[in-house]
């Protein structure tokens, strides 16, 4: 906001600020709407969501002439996202048995993690120096297209879950 809007790095600082504690609030009210509607539709209305609001709402962010306009395109951008970070960390939890779950979440992880986020800010960065920071919005919303197509592939993980069967599995303590 600060490189594209033009607002004081105060007055973001505050945008920041505010939307994050109300994104944190949203955490637990999309993870308990998943457990009522499944993982997957969560998954699939935020792939569907990113890939089609992303160049929209980072091309509206960039000619934010407000705090105010530039805070409600920041919360819905939370709110899109929610439906991601709300469950990635069960969803990936439920996709592997206890034997392999820290090398199967945490190894894909690390790999993406470090390609995409690591390279982010010099992709957008560089964007914007020769003069296409345009461009970038259509690589996020590549990369929300590219998780939606997994969305739309993989089953349901809260009903096939690990660790749903290695709870039923362990004996109860009397």
């Amino acid at each position: 906001m600060i490189n594209t809007t033009g607002l004081p790095k105060e007055q973001v600082a505050w945008i920041n600020f505010v939307a994050l504690v109300i994104f944190v609030g949203l955490q637990p009210m999309f993870g308990a709407l998943s457990d009522r509607i499944g993982r997957r539709p969560l998954l699939i209305a935020f792939g569907l969501s990113a890939t089609l609001a992303t160049v929209p709402l980072l091309t509206a962010v960039s000619r934010a002439g407000s705090p105010l306009s530039a805070f409600a395109l920041m919360m819905i951008g939370l709110i899109i996202v929610s439906g991601y970070t709300s469950i990635n960390a069960v969803v990936k939890a439920e996709l592997f048995p206890a034997r392999i779950r820290a090398l199967g979440v945490g190894l894909p992880y690390a790999l993406t993690v470090a390609i995409f986020g690591g390279t982010t800010e010099y992709i957008a960065l560089g964007l914007k120096n020769i003069g296409h920071e345009s461009w970038f919005f259509f690589y996020v919303s590549g990369a929300a297209l590219i998780s939606l197509l997994v969305y739309l592939f993989m089953g349901e993980s809260s009903r096939s879950s690990y660790l749903e069967r290695e709870t039923l599995e362990v004996p109860q303590p009397r």
